[in-house]
Order: structure tokens, then sequence, then C-alpha cells
């Protein structure tokens, strides 16, 4: 079992001891399983404490894959081996909405639309004086990423981690933002399983992500 800390300072159990070979079985069979399990708590969650929409922030995050058959390929940061890449969109608290695995060696914002589009849950309609905001590193920086996000409605904000550091100490009011999705994905890491993935397929590798999420 692990505990999965929510917004209202409760504790959520959610148990990990489930065999891989279930994993898949329900992932082939029904893949709406785990994405409805995630849904249910982020209902639970929205209904507590409201989904932060207003401030969202979306980065990836690189992992180790030596036995997968699907989504997999050459990490280039490590010399080459078999890995997969992580990309996760949260809300303004650091809460996910969105998960998608992609093989390693695929540029940061060469899934953008995937993952904005793949979110949990329904997506409220935009409003005119209440723009929604992206964060995101300069991974993804140029055209495809900005014109993705404002085709969604939201209004982009990709800065490197030394231009963020910089607005910070010099303009009293701005905050940062992208340190709850980097958060979100350490704390993910703690869990061993999906630090380093031995799932052969890219269904067992998403439904064991998913598992932990509030």
């Amino acid at each position: 079992m692990c505990c999965a800390p929510v917004a209202n300072g409760r504790h959520c159990l959610v148990s990990l001891a489930v065999p891989a070979r279930c994993i898949s079985i329900f992932s082939n069979a029904s893949g709406q399983v785990f994405s409805n399990l995630w849904l249910a708590g982020l209902a639970e969650y929205d209904e507590m404490k409201g989904i932060a929409w207003d401030w969202q922030s979306i980065d990836v995050a690189m992992g180790k894959a030596p036995l997968a058959q699907e989504c997999v390929g050459p990490n280039p940061t490590d010399r080459g081996r078999n890995g997969r890449k992580r990309r996760l969109l949260v809300d303004g608290r650091g809460v996910p909405l969105s998960l998608v695995a992609s093989e390693a060696y695929l540029g940061d914002r060469d899934l953008l639309p995937t993952t904005l589009d793949q979110m949990v849950g329904t997506r409220p309609k935009p409003r005119r004086n209440g723009p929604k905001h992206l964060c995101a590193d300069a991974g993804y920086r140029g055209d495809p990423a900005w014109n993705a996000a404002r085709a969604r409605h939201d209004r982009p904000h990709i800065k490197q981690r030394r231009e963020e550091a910089y607005a910070k100490r010099t303009q009293p009011v701005y905050k940062a933002r992208c340190w709850v999705v980097e958060r979100a994905h350490s704390w993910l890491n703690r869990f061993r399983k999906l630090l380093v993935s031995f799932e052969k397929t890219e269904a067992s590798y998403v439904a064991y992500s998913a598992l932990p999420q509030p």
C-alpha cells in the first residue's frame, strides 16, 4: 500500500500490489479501467478543493526501460540504452491531469497536442476574461508548441529556469509555476516500479503510472 496525499491534507490509500499480468489483462480488456479510477480521484479532489485550471504546468521525465517492447527507444542521455519518456500535465497545485508515455528520443514538444488532448476529465470552456495559462520549460520553445497551446485556448509561458529565476528576483509579484510539475514527477519516481520500468507493454506502464494518481 502507498499513501497518496490529496489536496485537503487527508491521505488516500492506493494499493500497488497488483500483479503485472493483471494490469495487462485489465488494460487490454478495458482501457478505461485505470483512467476511471483516476477520474474518480479527480472528481473527489475537485469537490473538496477545486481543480486549479487557471495555471497548468507540463514537463517530461526520462526513465529506464530495459525490458520494454513497446513505446521504447534509445535514451540519448543514457548512452543509447532503452528508455521511456513520461509526459505529465498538472494543475496549479501539482495534481496530474494528463499522462502520456513515449519513446525516450522524442522531443519534449513533439507530443504536446496529444498530452493536452488526453486530459482526464472534462476541461472547462475557455473564458474571455479569465484565460488559462500553460507553463513549460525551454524544451517546448518554438512555433509548434505555441500554436498547439493557443489552439486550445491556453496562454503559453515558456521560459528557461534562469529566466524564471531572474523574473522572480526582479518582479516582486512574479510567482514560479513550473516547480509543481517537477515535484509531481519526483513523487512518482519514488515508486521504484516507475523509476525503472520493467513493463514490456505501453498499456502496463501507463496503468502503473495511473495507479498512484490522487
